[in-house]
């Protein structure tokens, strides 16, 4: 009978370590699955005079081939891998905004510049003329394409987050239902294989959505946590993520929110780690925050230019010109004042915008925070420098400070702890618009003119002379010369008298030590002689002049983007986005490596090797084979001696 009973026990161990292959090889694509293999005991002897006699072999468990370690770090590779080519996708998308050539926006500025080049040469040509409009409205055209494909990538990204979030919701729920799978099954006493492996499976997945970690229950059961430390699961309830908006309700910003027990907490970006939805979260909040101010900051810095040179020019009725663009009007959408549930200002106080110098803009948002009434920092978001207030020198009332190129004014009476985010350049090229309709009033003579001395005997020359108000309130001026390097001014009698003349040094319309307003500039060259005169008038042929068509041809070489010329900002906008895809190229790159090799270490843990398992199936059919020929021979013996006790 002791045979018999261990060949029925081998053949059973062994039928199971068959089925055990079999289903390893049947699962060799499931998703998750992790190889599973029998583990032996060898059961007790029987103690007998002759020493203790075996009795078999028995299972001791299904054992699931799996590392914690390794399933854990290629989680986190996945969710890096998701978020950094999540990012990466999306850049080439923005870089797609911005393409260069012909059809980029900074081919079609220098053409609307270089278009004044033949109007200088023929001012009265209302042909001439009309290319400029048209290219002054093909650019507004652009730039508000760009803008409209801008808007329609932030909706893109936000309907993803949406269903991205959804997805995140959905596995949250499945690993809280197998919790309860897994921790009712714990009283068997034995590991419930196919449960873990499909919680390990949602973790994976939920990884590539979002980082996560995880911490071990005693029911058997895991808590589920992002952002650091904010459970999305516990046992068998899964709290409920949402995509909310920042502290001051800004609609091109989101936040990823997470709701438990009626309780909404918003999670830090900086805490979220990987996966697809802060990825995404990271190019709409920073990557596609920096293009939208790079091109509002470009359309701000042209149109601006321009409108302000443009208005330094007379038309063909002798008018003084207006502007080529819609003007730049900021309104309540360009300063932020936070929004419940986050903590709202306590004071009245209010925050205008205004230009002061469109050659010194910086592409960026600022946050603004009181200390006191009038005291307090303004933070650049895009470099994190920051500036006190009031400044040094102080500035005059109503503006509380100036800062690239903007002043902030500021109205009301603001208290400690108040905030504000100033938005300078979220809406300008969604608006800009061309204002001019006719040739005729397009502003290409300077109200100002020179003219030499009919009877000067000297070198000099007119190098320059530029308006810098239109129209100059103190002209005639009459510049006689007392010497080579000396000169008075017809409308200045003082001490300063006489000036100092320095060939190829700008002369201002006023004196400086009168007042600072210049109401124009002229620049002479060469060496004059005593008695020599210049007189700078009021332009009496504008309709047959072009000096401000030359001054808006100029105007592609000033310093306008950081020092660079104004035909160049196009240019250092691309580059920048360049830049921003070039490094998530690259890192996505690193993570995709990364991830392959540990999935690659994780799977030859817990992967099917088909060649291993048929190893195994001829193996275990040869075992069963023997453990049925030794019931046979058990069989026999028994039948022996069974006939042979009925003799």
């Amino acid at each position: 009978m002791g045979l018999l009973n261990i060949g029925t026990r081998a053949m059973q161990v062994n039928q199971v370590a068959l089925q055990t292959a079999g289903n390893n090889i049947a699962n060799v694509n499931t998703p998750g699955y992790s190889r599973q293999q029998v583990v032996l005991k060898t059961v007790e002897g029987q103690f007998t005079g002759g020493g203790y006699i075996g009795k078999g072999v028995d299972i001791q468990t299904i054992q699931r081939n799996f590392s914690e370690f390794l399933t854990r770090q290629s989680a986190m590779a996945t969710a890096t891998q998701s978020a950094d080519n999540a990012r990466s996708d999306k850049l080439k998308q923005l870089e797609g905004i911005f393409p260069g050539g012909a059809s980029g926006l900074g081919a079609s500025i220098s053409d609307m510049l270089n278009a004044f080049s033949d109007v200088a040469n023929a001012p009265t040509d209302l042909t001439a003329r009309s290319v400029v409009l048209t290219k002054v409205d093909e650019t507004a055209s652009r730039l508000r394409s760009a803008s409209q494909s801008l808007d329609d990538l932030q909706i893109g990204v936000k309907q993803e987050l949406d269903q991205k979030v959804t997805v995140i919701n959905s596995l949250a729920q499945g690993i809280a239902g197998v919790n309860q799978q897994i921790a009712r099954a714990q009283g068997s006493g034995q590991p419930p294989n196919d449960l873990l492996d499909k919680r390990d499976q949602l973790v994976r997945e939920l990884n590539q959505y979002v980082q996560t970690s995880s911490v071990p229950a005693d029911d058997g059961t895991v808590g589920i946590f992002i952002g650091g430390s904010q459970a999305l699961v516990l046992g068998a309830s899964a709290a409920t993520v949402a995509i909310g908006s920042d502290d001051f309700g800004d609609q091109l910003k989101s936040k990823l929110t997470i709701q438990r027990n009626g309780q909404t907490t918003t999670l830090d970006e900086n805490a979220l780690g990987g996966g697809e939805v802060p990825g995404l979260l990271r190019f709409q909040n920073t990557d596609l925050a920096e293009g939208r101010n790079l091109l509002g900051r470009l359309t701000m810095a042209v149109t601006e230019t321009m409108n302000a040179q443009h208005k330094l020019g007379l038309d063909l009725d002798g008018k003084v010109g207006g502007n080529l663009f819609s003007p730049t009007v900021f309104t309540g959408s360009n300063v932020l004042t936070p929004v419940s549930p986050a903590v709202v200002n306590a004071g009245t106080g209010v925050l205008t915008l205004s230009i002061s110098d469109s050659t010194q803009f910086a592409a960026s948002d600022y946050d603004v925070n009181f200390t006191g009434a009038a005291t307090g920092t303004i933070t650049r978001r895009s470099d994190g420098m920051v500036v006190n207030f009031p400044q040094v020198p102080p500035t005059t009332a109503p503006i509380l400070a100036t800062l690239d190129g903007l002043n902030i004014s500021l109205g009301g009476a603001p208290v400690a702890g108040d905030r504000f985010l100033i938005k300078p350049y979220s809406t300008s090229a969604s608006n800009v618009t061309s204002v001019f309709s006719t040739p005729r009033a397009l502003a290409v003579a300077s109200p100002v003119a020179g003219l030499m001395g009919s009877g000067n005997t000297g070198s000099m020359q007119q190098l320059s002379l530029a308006a810098r108000s239109n129209p100059p309130a103190n002209v005639p001026v009459t510049l006689t010369f007392t010497g080579p390097n000396t000169y008075t001014r017809s409308d200045y009698v003082g001490p300063l008298s006489p000036f100092t003349y320095t060939p190829g040094q700008a002369i201002e319309g006023t004196v400086p030590a009168t007042t600072p307003l210049s109401e124009w500039s002229l620049t002479l060259q060469g060496s004059p002689n005593a008695g020599d005169t210049f007189t700078v008038e009021a332009n009496p042929y504008p309709t047959t002049s072009a000096g401000n068509a030359s001054a808006m041809l100029n105007l592609r070489d000033k310093a306008v983007f950081d020092g660079a010329a104004l035909t160049d900002g196009y240019a250092g906008l691309m580059s920048q986005i360049g830049i921003r895809v070039q490094s998530a190229g690259y890192a996505a790159q690193v993570s995709d490596t990364i991830a392959v090799n540990l999935e690659r270490d994780r799977t030859s843990v817990s992967g099917v090797n088909l060649d291993e398992e048929a190893s195994k199936l001829l193996q275990f059919q040869q075992a069963y084979q023997a453990s049925a020929k030794m019931i046979q021979i058990a069989n026999n013996i028994f039948d022996t001696l069974m006939q042979s006790m009925t003799r």
